[in-house]
Order: C-alpha cells, then sequence, then structure tokens
C-alpha cells in the first residue's frame, strides 16, 4: 500500500510517499481502508517532535511512521476478540494510538472507533473526532450568560468550541490571526480579536477561557479569567503547560478561579455527541481545503503554519 512515512523529526521535507506492506489487525483492532483523514495540530507537533511531549515514546526517530489520527473509512478486516463490526462498515474515529492515517490502510483499535453517521460523508466524519471531543469538554462549564473566550478559534477545534458555546447561551469571543477573522464571525463568534493587535487577557475578565495554543503567563490567565470563572489550556509550550499545572493551581484557588490544563479524554462517547449535531446540522463543519497523499508535506504545513480556516482533510485514494 501507499502511505507517507517519517523516518526522522523536523520540517516537512523528511517526509516521503513510499511503498510499504499492508497492516494486519491484532486482537481487539480493526483494519480500515482510509477514505478521509484529517489533519490536527497534533500531527505537525509529531512531524517537528517539539514540544517535547510529541516525543513521547520516540525520543530520537518517531515512534509512528506515518501520522494521522482522525481518520474515516471502510472496515477491511476485522481482528480477533471484536465485536459490533464488520468487514464493509462505514467507521471513523481518532487513532491516536497508532495513527497511520496517512495511507490507503490503517489499523487501529475497536475502542477508537464508531460507525459514520449516514448523514455525515467521510471527508465531514474525517474532521470530527478529534476536535469535537477536546471542544465538547472545553466548554462543559459553560452556562447561559457567560462570557466565553476560545483562543485559537480559527482552526477545527475552535471552530466546533464557538459553536458549543453559543448552543448554550454564552457570549463568545475567538481569537486568532488577522486572516481568521471573518472566519470566526462566519462560524458563529460574536467578537474577534486579532491576537497581533491586541492582548485578549486584558479584555475581559471571562467566565470560561479555552486556550488551544497557550503560552503566556499564569498571571496573565489569572487576569483574563472572572473570578468564579475557569481557564483550560489545551496545546501550548511545555513550560506554558507545566507553569499552568503547578503555579496556576495555586494561583487560582486563592483568588477565586479554576486555572489548569484541560485533560482531554478520548474514545467515541466524547465525539460522538458533536458528529449528531453535525449530522442533523445543527452544527456546521467548515473544511478549508483536501489534499491527496503525495500533498501531505504542503497539508502539514498549511495547518502548522496557521494557515488553515477550518480543518484539512487528506484524501488517500485522491479527489
Amino acid at each position: 500500500m501507499r502511505a507517507v512515512v517519517q523516518d526522522r523529526y523536523g520540517s516537512p521535507d523528511v517526509l516521503r510517499l513510499a511503498d510499504v506492506p499492508a497492516p494486519a489487525p491484532g486482537p481487539g483492532q480493526l483494519l480500515v481502508r482510509v477514505v478521509a483523514t484529517s489533519v490536527n495540530l497534533s500531527d505537525w507537533e509529531c512531524l517537528r517532535g517539539s514540544p517535547a511531549y510529541a516525543r513521547i515514546g520516540g525520543l530520537r526517530s518517531p515512534a509512528r511512521p506515518t501520522l494521522g489520527s482522525d481518520v474515516a473509512g471502510v472496515v477491511e478486516q476485522v481482528g480477533e476478540g471484536v465485536s459490533g463490526f464488520r468487514a464493509g462498515d462505514e467507521v471513523y474515529g481518532d487513532n491516536l494510538a497508532l495513527k497511520g492515517g496517512f495511507a490507503e490502510l490503517a489499523v487501529a483499535p475497536a475502542t477508537a472507533l464508531a460507525h459514520k453517521p449516514p448523514g455525515l460523508s467521510f471527508v465531514e466524519a474525517a474532521t470530527i473526532p478529534q476536535a469535537g471531543a477536546i471542544a465538547v469538554q472545553g466548554t462543559a462549564r459553560v452556562r447561559e450568560g457567560d462570557r466565553v473566550l476560545v483562543n485559537g478559534a480559527g482552526g477545527g477545534t475552535g471552530a466546533f468550541a464557538l459553536q458549543l458555546a453559543r448552543r448554550r447561551g454564552a457570549h463568545v469571543t475567538g481569537v486568532d490571526n488577522s486572516t481568521k477573522l471573518e472566519h470566526m464571525r462566519a462560524v458563529g463568534a460574536d467578537e474577534v480579536l486579532d491576537h497581533e493587535r491586541v492582548d485578549y487577557t486584558r479584555t475581559g475578565p471571562y467566565d470560561v477561557v479555552l486556550d488551544l495554543v497557550a503560552h503566556r503567563s499564569v498571571l496573565a490567565y489569572r487576569r483574563a479569567t472572572a473570578r468564579g470563572g475557569s481557564y483550560r489550556c489545551v496545546g501550548g509550550s511545555v513550560r506554558t503547560l507545566l507553569r499552568v499545572l503547578t503555579a496556576g493551581t495555586a494561583v487560582g484557588l486563592a483568588t477565586g478561579r479554576s486555572i489548569g490544563v484541560l485533560v482531554v479524554e478520548q474514545g467515541p462517547e466524547h465525539f460522538r455527541p458533536v458528529a449528531e449535531l453535525c449530522a442533523t446540522g445543527e452544527l456546521r463543519i467548515h473544511v478549508d481545503r483536501t489534499f491527496t497523499l503525495d500533498e501531505v508535506p504542503e497539508a502539514l504545513a498549511h495547518v502548522g503554519e496557521g494557515r488553515a480556516l477550518g480543518k484539512v482533510v487528506v484524501l488517500p485514494a485522491g479527489r
């Protein structure tokens, strides 16, 4: 089969399209013919090996030679001990542990996958698992009338988070670069901020802050968060995440705020609510561009360099 392979950490130039042996499912696994795989910021981090947590399991070289975790496709083969799935089923899910989505075939744990809703295309389904799970858990504390801010709201996770917060009756502010302001408005932001011109930590305070690109000080996050409110970050530098885990917890307790890192739980039960809302048209999916397997380096750069409006999707079989 064809797969995009990474032998070392680095820029998109280290990727190559190669013919490799097709994988076989082990116990508890499914072999999936991949129709679509969306690109996440986690793929960019694993390509570069930075931040340091991206090297977990592979300090010197990548633990998984083929990236791509958000897959949608058709079951080719069912491994021993798997129930609830059979060959021919249309499935989707976040295969974060094994990855392999930038290929024609991928092996995934059956527990990571769900049956694709008939109301969604494979491309649409592939955009949901990782972004949807983060958005659902990142907006779980939102209540009607809250002031909510999403930093890094111009990508796939941010777009879902903006919409989910609006559904809960919140006033929502989206933060990203200047090229994404109109996009954030289109997907539901009441207000938008250009992070290059405005320091969002001085525009609040906000009842709920979901930070997808954390790189500021704990004191700045305290300032951005209202008393009784919560700040949660998902991505960012290791130094920032450690500061939030340690000093952030202490500062939050001392000032009546909840400041911490969002520990994202994985699995269909966490992304299925978003898929159901998308299938009925209650949430919108925005696909910026699609790429073929030989265009994966360009797709990763498009996301990693902050140019994507919504989600980017790779089609292993071609457009």
